[in-house]
């Protein structure tokens, strides 16, 4: 008899590009929904951009890395360029993005449309934030945190702690 091997299907990975300034629970939401349809998921985090960055890349990646620990089909890595190019690069099939209103979409879609172009074998993939967490941005989570408010329910205590370092408030 001859032995069969058995074909794996292809894995299929998915990158969630961001800047991530910083990683708040609406990120995680996204990342644990994309761990659940994809074989790995890349938390890709963008080195260069055109935001006012209050975390350094290094900061990001950390923070994300603690975040999404419990996940083993998940890594975090810093990136720069174009993010179709850094998907291509990685073998992705799909570029994840959290969408949370219609001003979201309007961008996302001239981006996803833009990226089939570039890449068309790379598809774009949108989830629809949590309604628990819509309200959450990274502008305005850092907002609370360097005006001392709670930010509990928005970023998990690692981030807390951190934010209030950069801020050097308390923790709460």
């Amino acid at each position: 008899m001859r032995a069969t091997s058995e074909r794996r299907p292809p894995t299929r990975r998915a990158i969630y590009p961001g800047t991530f300034d910083p990683p708040h629970n609406g990120h995680l939401d996204v990342i644990r929904r994309t761990a659940r349809l994809f074989d790995e998921v890349i938390v890709a985090v963008n080195e260069r951009t055109s935001k006012t960055i209050l975390f350094e890349t290094e900061e990001r990646v950390a923070l994300l890395q603690e975040a999404v620990a419990d996940l083993p089909n998940v890594r975090v890595e810093p990136y720069r360029g174009l993010t179709v190019e850094y998907a291509s690069a990685r073998g992705a099939c799909a570029i994840v993005r959290g969408l949370r209103a219609t001003g979201d979409f309007e961008f996302e879609y001239q981006m996803a449309l833009m990226n089939r172009h570039l890449r068309g074998e790379i598809e774009g993939v949108f989830l629809m934030t949590s309604l628990t967490y819509a309200h959450i941005s990274s502008t305005l989570v850092k907002e609370i945190a360097r005006l001392g408010g709670s930010l509990e329910g928005l970023v998990p205590d690692h981030v807390a702690a951190a934010l209030a370092r950069k801020f050097q408030a308390p923790v709460g």
